[in-house]
Parts: structure tokens; sequence; C-alpha cells
């Protein structure tokens, strides 16, 4: 048996979903360590220039993906790039999804301080985003969560590799709740 074309046809019938290397090792009843090395030897024969795919780790999975430096062609197949621009409200949407996930569109609309059911649905529909749940809240409402979708639209492999968020709440003012840091003119 050839166990490069198997992997290969596993990656080729797992699609956008890709596989663990669990999954992969016991579907071809090898060790963790031999589908390692079967997969970084599959690797190195699709990095070559004569292909035009690649097998990469994305969102705790491995999967087939285009080569980044042929996406001109890839983009006259598929038309207009313009197709999967996310805007500003979009994205800030998706962000506050990310790092707070899972979390109910309310939520979503107290942190952005603007209704969000139409960005919320907008990228449900494109895939980014899912309902992961239902909270304990009052009328159970749905929660929300970042899809592997999500994942391979922004490169990242897993939602860890998602930037830290930092804040500084030092305190910019000490003094007490009845005195005003500002002066009458009048005094």
């Amino acid at each position: 048996m050839n166990k490069l074309g198997v992997l290969e046809g596993i990656l080729f019938v797992v699609g956008d979903e890709g596989i663990s290397l669990k999954a992969l090792s016991e579907c071809m009843e090898i060790d963790e360590k031999e589908a390692k090395k079967l997969l970084k030897e599959a690797q190195k024969i699709y990095e070559k220039d004569d292909r035009g795919i690649r097998i990469s780790f994305i969102g705790d999975a491995f999967k087939f993906t285009t080569k980044k430096e042929h996406k001109d062609y890839y983009k006259r197949l598929v038309g207009s790039d313009d197709l999967k621009i996310l805007s500003t409200p979009a994205l800030e949407v998706l962000a506050i999804i990310a790092y707070n996930q899972p979390i109910t569109r309310a939520s979503i609309d107290i942190l952005r301080g603007v209704a969000s059911s139409h960005l919320v649905r907008k990228l449900t529909s494109m895939g980014l985003i899912k309902i992961s749940g239902k909270s304990k809240l009052p009328g159970r409402p749905n929660l929300y969560s970042t899809t592997s979708a999500f994942l391979d639209y922004f490169g990242l492999a897993t939602i860890d590799d998602l930037p830290k968020m930092e804040f500084d709440f030092e305190e910019k003012y000490e003094g007490d709740l009845f005195t005003s840091i500002y002066k009458d003119d009048a005094e």
C-alpha cells in the first residue's frame, strides 16, 4: 500500500474541513508519529514550484490549500475579489465574537452600542460564524462562535493565534466623585 497516495486521497476527500493528526492516524491505522512523517514528506512534494496546491495546517486540521503566489489566476477564475471583502462594522462584529465566544447577539449589540442583527446574519451566511449553542439567559438566546472558515479567511491555525488584547485601565483621574476637574470661569 502506498501510504502517501492514501494520505493524498484522504486530504482530497476531507476537503475544506481538513483532518486532525489524530483522526488521520486513526483512519490510516498508523501512529501519530508516522502520520506526522508522512505529512512532512507530502508537504515537501507539494511545496515544489511545479505544484499548484500545498498541504497547510489551519484550524487544527491539515488540508489542501492553494498557493498564494498563484492568487492572481484564482481571482480571474472566481471573479471580483470584492465578493469577500468585509466592511469595518462586519470586522468589528467578528472581532467581538472571536475574542468573547460564545456570545449572544444582545451582548454584541451592547459592546458595539448599535444593533448587529443584520451583520450577524450576513456573517452566518458567509460561514464565518455559527450558532454554537443556547444561552441560559431568559429566552435562551443563541450563542455565536467563529468557524473554521473564519480561521481560513484570516490564515489562523487556531483561535489562540489571534493577537493578544491588552488594555490599560490605569486611573487617569484620582479625585472624589463629587469634585469636578473643570473650573468655573466665575471663580
